[in-house]
């Protein structure tokens, strides 16, 4: 007997897909895009079937292309997206996104007593643990976990 294989999710002529995404952080990753004030058509896929994360989610989002502060935010959440570029149809580009050792003005420390949070500071952390994403504030030193994440 033949199994048929389909696609879950429709192809894109021009735009980016974020694939490799944990279920559990897709939600996140649109927020943190902001996702919900862009114009062109996006597809969502949650809880698809992945033999490496278990379930995935992908983001398919046409006629846009990240530049570097948005593939930092997606790896806030995502640190082993990939990323692919598409144009005509075709995959032109692709990207694994990677965690700076620096993160700046993406998200809040999570000190309420910390001088981030009460003047005029960006705030700046230091990664300490890229596999399960952990940022230290170089102002207070306090650490927060991809949990625990609030953005700017």
């Amino acid at each position: 007997m033949e199994t048929k294989k389909e696609l879950v999710v429709s192809a894109i002529k021009d735009g980016t897909v974020i694939d490799h995404i944990p279920a559990k952080s897709l939600f996140k990753v649109i927020s943190t895009l902001e996702l919900n004030n862009i114009e062109t058509p996006i597809t969502i896929g949650f809880n698809l079937e992945s033999k490496k994360l278990g379930k995935k989610g992908i983001i398919k989002i046409s006629d846009k292309f990240p530049n570097d502060n948005d593939l930092n935010k997606i790896a806030l959440f995502a640190p082993e997206a990939k990323i692919n570029i598409i144009r005509n149809y075709e995959v032109v580009e692709k990207k694994v996104v990677q965690l700076p050792d620096t993160i700046e003005g993406i998200v809040k420390c999570m000190n309420p007593k910390c001088i981030t949070n009460f003047e005029e500071v960006k705030t700046k952390f230091t990664v300490i643990d890229k596999k399960n994403v952990a940022l230290k504030c170089r102002y207070c030193e306090k650490i927060t976990s991809q949990e625990n994440f609030e953005m700017k």
